[in-house]
């Protein structure tokens, strides 16, 4: 055996190891954590129209402001980033479960690693004191990365293609929840009748949930897009605000809202059931 063979079988037997394996289930308590603090956010928005903000930078600050705070957003922070270095292993060494070494669930495992990478660096920058990292309006973001891409040639292509990727990212994750796709990544066998039932309504529930504002994302981006216009695109708060304008009014923002909490609830499910 060579020592680049020894490397990678080494490297693999790392990527499989126990603390990946914990890093990944702390990662998912963290994911809960902020989605449940976001769906919070939206509900209380739908019904007193606040004016804060339902996104990360919204999340964040409420934990902020709690007596532990400090400790939570590094908690968070850390989560997040045992989330991308699972997420990275799985890209270069392949998935638990039938089909893992699939390229197209590295190729996904990847981007996913870069998602959870970019956000444990927002969050843990927040939490020593670079307030503006972590958060500042998505919204604001959005149309300044938006700007920025219009000015580049061929602006509303790129614009377009990101928006493109959302609103493909949302349909995915809502049809993944309506057709239970996430079954086959829980230890479903070993799980009881209520504990099944339990991940089925949170799963199906929240992945609609959360495909709806990242649908919303890809629209508002296309029509960006299209308009030549950087106001036009929205962030995570404006996005999960916008259902309120639809004609069902502040009831679909509230069914919306009720999904991205059930989607947090989904996430601290997936810590124990989870096949990692």
């Amino acid at each position: 055996m060579t020592t680049s063979e020894s490397s990678r079988i080494a490297a693999r037997r790392v990527a499989r190891g126990d603390v990946v394996r914990i890093g990944a289930r702390v990662g998912f308590a963290a994911r809960g954590v902020l989605y449940l603090l976001v769906g919070v956010l939206a509900v209380r928005i739908a019904l007193t129209g606040t004016g804060e903000q339902a996104d990360r930078g919204g999340a964040l600050a409420e934990v902020a402001a709690t007596p532990f705070g400090a400790v939570v957003l590094w908690a968070l922070g850390i989560g997040l980033a045992g989330m991308a270095v699972w997420r990275l292993s799985e890209a270069l060494f392949g998935a638990a479960g039938r089909g893992g070494d699939g390229a197209g669930k590295r190729v996904a495992s990847g981007a996913r690693f870069v998602f959870y990478g970019v956000s444990s660096f927002l969050v843990l920058a927040f939490a020593v004191g670079r307030r503006g990292s972590g958060a500042g309006s998505t919204d604001q973001q959005s149309r300044d990365i938006t700007g920025r891409l219009l000015e580049l040639p061929g602006g509303p292509w790129w614009v377009g293609a990101a928006a493109a990727g959302f609103l493909g990212a949302g349909l995915w994750m809502a049809g993944r929840a309506v057709m239970r796709s996430y079954r086959k990544h829980l230890v479903w066998g070993r799980m009881s009748a209520s504990q099944r039932r339990f991940m089925d309504v949170t799963g199906i529930a929240g992945g609609v949930g959360r495909g709806a504002v990242f649908g919303a994302i890809g629209y508002f981006g296309l029509r960006a897009a299209v308009t030549f216009d950087p106001k036009e695109s929205k962030g995570m708060d404006d996005a999960i605000r916008s259902f309120a304008q639809t004609p069902a009014g502040p009831w679909l923002l509230v069914a919306v809202a009720v999904g991205l909490v059930l989607f947090g609830l989904f996430s601290f499910g997936q810590v124990k059931w989870r096949d990692v």
